[in-house]
C-alpha cells in the first residue's frame, strides 16, 4: 500500500517543478514588439531583437524596428556566425558616424574631405554599382580617399545593386556581395569584410546567417536614422533638423546613419560634430566601437 503514496509524491512533485521551469522560460523568451515609427529611436526602451520585418515602403528607410538602450549588450546573435549590430557598449562615450554610398553621390567627395579637415573618423558603405558607375567617379574617388586614410575610414559591404535582401536566395545574396568585393579590388586594396549593411534595412535571421557565411559576420544597423536621403521638398530634414536630433539621441554606443548623398549632410556635420564633442562623446569606426 505504500507504493501508491510514493508514486503520487513523486507526480506532484514533478509537476511543482515543470511550471518552475515553464516560468523562467516564459520571463526570457518575450520578443519585444517593434515601435510604431519606422525610424529608430535611440531613447526607447526596448531591447533590439530579430525577428521578420516586412519591406520598408520608402527606398532607404529601414524596415520598423525596436530601439536599444536598456542592455549594454553590443550585439544580438539570431544566426550561428552572424551577429546583428544597433549599437556598441552603453557604457562606453563612443559614438560612430556611419555613411552609405548609392544613387545621390554629389556632396560626396565634399563629405569626405570635411572629415579629413576636422579629423573625424567614419565608417562607409559602399555598393558596387556606384563604384563602377560610368557617369560619376565620386565612388571610385571615395575608396581612393578611404585607403589613403586608414586612421580614418573603413569601408563596409552595402551590396551591389541595393535589393532588400530579405527578397534574395542565399546565392543571389552571395552574388551581391561579391560583386561588390570584385569592383572595391579593381580600383582599391581595401577589404569590406567583415561588416555589411543591408539595403533598405532588410534583415532577418537568413540575410544574417547567409551573410556570415560569405564572410560578413557583422551585420551592422543603426539607433539613429538622419533620414538625410529625403530632401526637404518632400518633408526631409533640414540641417539644424539634423543636428537636433542626432545630438539629443545620441547615447554611448550610438550608430549614426547618414548617406554620402543626403541632401544636408555636409552642412549639418559642423555644428552634429562640435556638439557631440562637447558633449564628450569620442567619434570612432564601427570596428573600434565593437573592439
Amino acid at each position: 500500500m505504500r507504493k501508491p503514496r510514493v508514486f503520487a509524491l513523486a507526480f506532484v512533485l514533478a509537476i511543482a517543478v515543470g511550471a518552475a521551469a515553464c516560468s523562467d522560460r516564459g520571463s526570457n523568451s518575450a520578443a519585444p514588439t517593434p515601435g510604431a515609427s519606422g525610424t529608430p529611436d535611440a531613447t526607447a526602451g526596448a531591447s533590439p531583437t530579430n525577428v521578420a520585418r516586412t519591406p520598408p515602403t520608402t527606398p532607404s528607410l529601414p524596415a520598423t524596428r525596436p530601439s536599444a538602450t536598456a542592455t549594454p549588450a553590443a550585439t544580438l546573435e539570431p544566426a550561428p556566425g552572424g551577429q546583428l549590430i544597433e549599437h556598441g557598449d552603453r557604457g562606453s562615450r563612443m559614438v560612430a558616424l556611419t555613411f552609405d554610398m548609392g544613387g545621390r553621390v554629389d556632396p560626396a567627395i565634399d563629405i569626405m574631405n570635411w572629415l579629413i579637415a576636422n579629423d573625424v573618423e567614419a565608417t562607409i558603405f559602399v555598393t558596387g554599382a556606384m563604384v563602377e558607375n560610368v557617369n560619376t567617379n565620386a565612388g571610385r574617388e571615395v575608396l581612393g580617399i578611404i585607403e589613403g586614410h586608414p586612421e580614418l575610414f573603413e569601408v563596409g559591404n552595402h551590396s551591389y545593386t541595393h535589393p532588400d535582401f530579405r527578397t534574395l536566395t542565399p546565392q543571389l545574396m552571395a552574388d551581391e556581395l561579391r560583386r561588390t568585393e570584385d569592383a572595391i579590388a579593381k580600383h582599391s586594396k581595401l577589404d569590406s569584410r567583415p561588416l555589411f549593411r543591408p539595403p533598405l534595412g532588410g534583415v532577418d535571421d537568413e540575410v544574417v546567417s547567409v551573410v556570415a557565411e560569405a564572410g560578413y559576420d557583422r551585420t551592422i544597423m543603426w539607433d539613429i536614422d538622419t533620414i538625410d536621403w529625403r530632401p526637404e521638398s518632400e518633408s526631409g530634414p533640414t540641417a539644424a533638423d539634423m543636428v537636433s536630433k542626432v545630438v539629443a539621441r545620441a547615447a554611448g554606443g550610438s550608430i549614426v546613419l547618414m548617406h554620402l548623398g543626403g541632401f544636408n549632410t555636409l552642412d549639418a556635420l559642423p555644428a552634429m560634430v562640435s556638439q557631440l564633442r562637447a558633449k564628450g562623446f569620442e567619434l570612432v569606426k564601427v570596428s573600434a566601437m565593437l573592439e
